[in-house]
């Protein structure tokens, strides 16, 4: 009986183990597919916002071109070239930006004292964490004082460690205040004791630019020696135009917001374009190149450098300065990769990769252990790369969506080896279940990423139609992804993402016209024809930033003259193929009261995509894998 029992027992906890192995073994795997739907969703982010980039690229070229092509048209008025690229000297006088500027008895908003103190640190904090807006004079003063300071200062900023004096270092911000809250609550204000870097883009895509500005500002002004600026890719007048920065200026200064990005243009250009600590790490924001020569950016006028988007042809030194302005193109825009050697940022358009021999060869010839450098978003909020001596940090969490990656910062001091600390502003979403989160961040991907589909709507329409010699509106599963790719140019999984885009039959062929069922671009103006409506959706971005460019007079009106011959360089430049009598037909449409102007701002913002049925879809029913 007793050795009955026991078996009896034995099988019992034999077969119990093996169902908790089962059901752990599942747990792991659903874990996988649900971690994998999040990578997957995050590519598509990543690889829509490098496209982007490039058309950044393509939009600065296209204003040297714009130059050499507009002059004719409007040439008293325009401002474009003075206003974008000539600002070479620091002609803006203080007497008119700040002491002309009276703070009214009525501002109950932070009151900043100069010389600033740790007070007004915490005051700018309590204030912004309230929400409230710093007063127009006091950012202006801010802004010159931080640049009379930064004009004292090198190139790259040297800093020494030691076991009771650790340096932080933060990666991007992008306007994202509640992080940089986050990052002071768990690893204490910067101060002689707690010295920090901010290794750039502390602004655009989030809406509190300039409170983060401000705050690492003001504590620069208090902390000269403690805390470290390095210069961004988005410090940068260009990209603001594009990654919001300069909308919400504008919108929060009405009065005086030009001012402050005048001041701000300046500002930019004198940042140092990184750090070195205890001569055995370099700081900077991008990467390198085969051809980065420390001891010329030690001796470069980092301040002719106004926008690394833009050609330095705006001084007489034009062989050197565009060298210059090339090496530090290299350190703002270039990322890391696994392969060998040294080509373009494709995905970017600017910069270049460099593989893990590159690496080696620049750190051995400066003597140095290790590059730390940001300009990537992390899921996990950075990543070891080449063997340990490339770190990428980002401090930025829930970039791209709630929940989609964590933030991070660094903590280093001589002889030992780098600490990581992690964190996530913990939002309602945050809470949720892996699987609702990873549900968000997917939803939030495909939808942009159809948006982009819809937007090449007649270029994927006619590339399908080129494959499918049957005329039978079917594709194989690997035609369609050719002509995704070779249209959209993502570099994505598209046989992976099909099932979320696309309606496949039975034997596995896509219907290709599915790509585009359930979303279309809402058009104004319905006599336009849908490949211009197409276009205009595309390059609205762009579009927007030329017009408001030559709107010089910030009336939000430009002349039916200045559309036309815009447009047709626009379109000459970005090689459109767009018949001029569309574009003519649509601007007489859009002159709505005949008087000879265009609200083109209005015009462009009526264009946007419309997702049926959005609201029907449940976690279940989207899956990547």
């Amino acid at each position: 009986m007793g050795c009955s029992s026991s078996s009896t027992k034995t099988r019992k906890s034999e077969t119990s183990l093996k169902a908790a192995l089962i059901i752990q073994n599942w747990f792991r795997g659903y874990k996988a597919r649900l971690k994998a739907r999040q990578h997957y969703a995050l590519t598509i982010f990543q690889s829509i916002e490098y496209a982007d980039e490039q058309g950044q690229m393509q939009l600065s070229s296209f204003f040297s071109f714009m130059f050499e092509n507009y002059a004719h048209v409007h040439k008293e008025e325009l401002e474009l070239r003075h206003q974008f690229l000539e600002s070479e000297q620091d002609t803006w006088d203080r007497h008119d930006y700040v002491d002309l500027i009276d703070v009214p008895d009525s501002y109950n908003g932070p009151r900043l004292q100069f010389p600033l103190t740790c007070t007004d640190i915490d005051l700018l904090l309590e204030a912004f964490k309230e929400q409230q807006v710093l007063h127009a004079h006091y950012v202006l003063e801010v802004l010159f004082e931080t640049k009379k300071v930064l004009k004292q200062m090198p190139n790259f900023t040297h800093v020494q460690t030691s076991p009771s004096k650790e340096l932080t270092i933060c990666g991007d911000l992008h306007g994202k205040l509640d992080d940089l809250f986050m990052i002071f609550y768990k690893n204490g204000l910067p101060s002689e004791s707690n010295p920090y870097v901010f290794n750039g883009d502390f602004v655009d895509r989030g809406q509190y630019s300039i409170e983060i500005l401000m705050i690492l500002c003001v504590s620069f002004l208090v902390y000269p020696n403690d805390l470290h600026l390095n210069r961004g890719n988005h410090e940068d007048f260009m990209m603001n135009l594009r990654y919001g920065f300069t909308k919400e200026i504008l919108h929060k200064y009405k009065l005086h917001g030009k001012k402050i990005l005048q001041i701000l243009e300046e500002l930019y250009a004198w940042l140092p374009i990184g750090t070195i600590v205890d001569n055995e790490i370099l700081v900077i924001h991008g990467g390198i190149s085969e051809t980065t020569d420390l001891n010329l950016l030690h001796r470069v006028e980092r301040n002719k450098v106004r926008s690394n988007l833009s050609p330095p042809f705006q001084t007489s030194r034009v062989t050197d300065t565009g060298s210059e302005h090339s090496k530090i193109i290299d350190i703002l825009w270039s990322d890391p990769r696994g392969k060998n050697g040294c080509f373009p940022n494709t995905g970017r358009g600017g910069g270049c990769y460099f593989g893990p021999d590159v690496t080696s060869k620049i750190l051995n010839k400066y003597q140095l252990k290790m590059l730390i450098r940001s300009h990537e978003c992390k899921p996990e909020g950075y990543e070891i790369c080449h063997d340990g001596k490339v770190v990428t940090i980002f401090s930025a969490s829930n970039y791209y969506e709630e929940g989609s990656n964590r933030g991070a910062y660094i903590k280093l001091c001589s002889g030992t080896a780098p600490r990581f600390f992690q964190y996530q502003v913990t939002k309602a979403t945050c809470f949720q279940p892996l699987r609702q989160r990873v549900y968000t961040v997917e939803s939030s991907a495909l939808k942009i990423l159809k948006e982009r589909m819809i937007s090449r709507k007649s270029d994927l329409t006619h590339a399908f139609q080129l494959q499918d010699h049957r005329k039978s509106g079917k594709l194989s599963l690997s035609q369609w992804a050719f002509c995704m790719e070779k249209i959209l140019g993502l570099n994505l999984p598209w046989r992976t993402l099909s099932s979320n885009l696309v309606n496949i039959d039975k034997n596995g062929n896509v219907e290709y016209m599915s790509s585009f069922q359930n979303i279309h671009i809402e058009k104004p103006v319905q006599e336009a024809h849908s490949t211009l409506v197409e276009t205009l959706y595309r390059y609205r971005s762009d579009l927007e930033i030329i017009f408001n460019a030559i709107d010089t007079d910030h009336s939000g009106l430009i002349s039916m003259e200045e559309f036309r011959a815009t447009w047709k360089l626009f379109s000459s430049h970005y090689n459109v193929l767009i018949d001029d009598s569309q574009v003519n037909k649509l601007a007489n449409i859009m002159d709505l009261n005949k008087d000879g102007s265009i609200d083109f701002n209005e015009f462009l913002k009526a264009f946007y995509v419309v997702h049926r049925y959005e609201g029907l879809m449940r976690p279940d029913v989207t899956n990547l894998v």
